[in-house]
């Protein structure tokens, strides 16, 4: 059982919707790539429906999953998430924005600054979510032969976030005075360096903008692989996860809120399952306009794909009506979705075909199709018995999918009592009933740093304090 009163509902807006078919949907849209009003009216969407957070994927590479003749619009060409999440806090007032940054390719004073920036911009909106990046294509952009290997990411990644969070710190929140008798703008004893030298990263600090709205923009993660569950256990307000079936989920939230715990966190991380709901009027409309989704796949397209997900693997000498072969070869990248692919294919006796389809809609996450009350009925029943928080929404195609939720799911779970009818306070942190974190320099002052520019000025007026 979950000891929460409500669901906490992020949704993705990915361009055209997550099925790898769904911009050719008759009512997806269609107005060309990078037009701000349409992320907008998504957004808008979304706030009506008073979710918490919209969610903006990304990778940092032409995600090129076939032979040049053909296409898929998904994850080809997007906008980049933290320029487009503070033009929609300027159209939004309550929904939060979390966006996509990794700490693979990025430095973190670049993240801290970023982040903070849109949280005073957003009035305490802003959500990193934290990846270490996906594949080849990336590395190639930065100078690498070959993506770094996984235990290595998440080495940088646990020290990357430390150092994120303590230049967030950098100010307390009371450190600007503005005192325009005495001319003092800031208390020189409340701002707080790193001086940080570690294994990956060497960050003097400190950040220069004050302490973000929410203290720390709130923290999503993805990895369910051993080392990314423990990771996640140890930082992220929120869990993005892509379950296999309700057991699994109930032991996986088990698991991570065993680890939280063990690393001393009062406050549980928010676990979200993705879910793929289409609905309709009836459970035959609604299978059948799932079907119609399924009918527009480019079969070499989505084999091509499932390759890509699996890890770059040759399928071509296998039966595209057979099993999947049992020698899927070990890889750097993907770990989590190539082995939730492989237990799909092995659990359902699926052919590559098969399994190539339901890897075309959100990866193979689950999939519900059928009417407005099913689809709360199922999401009902895995939050009662403890395999969610609350849910990552993820359409198959857009501006529709998000719309028929909106209008037809959110007023059932609301007239349940799972889910708000009004936001609750002003930030991100407030709707998902998150505290505000402690200032890290202040709960434990002995990790105070004097910034390293001060020491010549300050020679005159005495040593400077270590």
């Amino acid at each position: 059982m979950t000891d929460r009163a409500q669901m906490t509902l992020f949704t993705f807006l990915r361009d055209t919707g997550s099925h790898l078919a769904g911009w050719r949907h008759p009512d997806a849209y269609d107005g060309g790539l990078h037009q701000f009003a349409y992320y907008k009216a998504l957004a808008q969407t979304a706030e009506r429906g008073k979710l918490d957070a919209i969610f903006l994927s990304d990778t940092l590479g032409f995600r090129h999953i076939v032979g040049k003749d053909a296409y898929s619009r998904l994850d080809l060409c997007h906008l980049e998430p933290a320029t487009l999440l503070a033009a929609l806090s300027q159209a939004t007032q309550h929904i939060g924005l979390v966006g996509t940054l990794s700490t693979t390719f990025f430095e973190p004073y670049h993240i801290a600054r970023l982040m903070a920036s849109l949280d005073h911009i957003s009035e305490g909106r802003a959500g990193w979510n934290v990846v270490t990046s996906l594949g080849e294509n990336e590395a190639h952009n930065f100078g690498l032969a070959e993506h770094l290997d996984h235990e290595v990411r998440y080495d940088r990644a646990e020290e990357f976030v430390g150092v994120v969070k303590d230049l967030w710190d950098s100010w307390e929140d009371d450190a600007f005075e503005g005192n325009k008798a005495s001319g003092r703008y800031f208390d020189p004893d409340k701002v707080h360096a790193l001086n940080h030298r570690g294994e990956h990263l060497a960050v003097a600090g400190p950040l220069n903008i004050r302490r973000p709205r929410q203290g720390h923009p709130v923290i999503v993660q993805a990895g369910s692989s051993a080392t990314g569950r423990a990771f996640a256990a140890r930082h992220a307000d929120a869990i993005f996860t892509i379950p296999t079936n309700l057991e699994a989920a109930i032991a996986f939230r088990a698991e991570v809120f065993a680890l939280a715990a063990a690393a001393g966190r009062s406050e549980m991380p928010r676990v979200l399952p993705a879910i793929h709901a289409v609905v309709a009027d009836s459970e035959a409309a609604a299978l059948a306009k799932y079907q119609s989704l399924n009918d527009l796949i480019d079969p070499a397209l989505s084999v091509s794909l499932l390759q890509m997900l699996l890890g770059g693997v040759d399928l071509s000498a296998h039966s595209i009506d057979g099993p999947l072969p049992d020698d899927i070869p070990q890889t750097l990248t993907n770990l989590t979705t190539r082995q939730g692919l492989i237990d799909l294919a092995r659990r359902e006796g699926l052919t590559i075909r098969q399994l190539a389809v339901r890897a075309s809609v959100g990866r193979g996450a689950m999939m519900m199709a059928g009417t407005a009350e099913q689809v709360a009925d199922h999401m009902q029943a895995w939050f009662a018995a403890g395999a969610a928080d609350g849910f990552m929404l993820s359409q198959p195609y857009l501006p529709g999918g998000l719309d028929d939720f909106v209008d037809k799911v959110i007023p059932i779970l609301q007239a349940r009592g799972l889910f708000r009818t009004q936001y609750e306070g002003a930030t991100l942190r407030d709707s998902m009933g998150l505290s505000r974190p402690p200032h890290r320099f202040v709960a434990d002052p002995s990790r105070h740093a004097e910034p390293q520019i001060w020491a010549p000025m300050k020679q005159a007026d005495g040593p400077t304090r270590s």
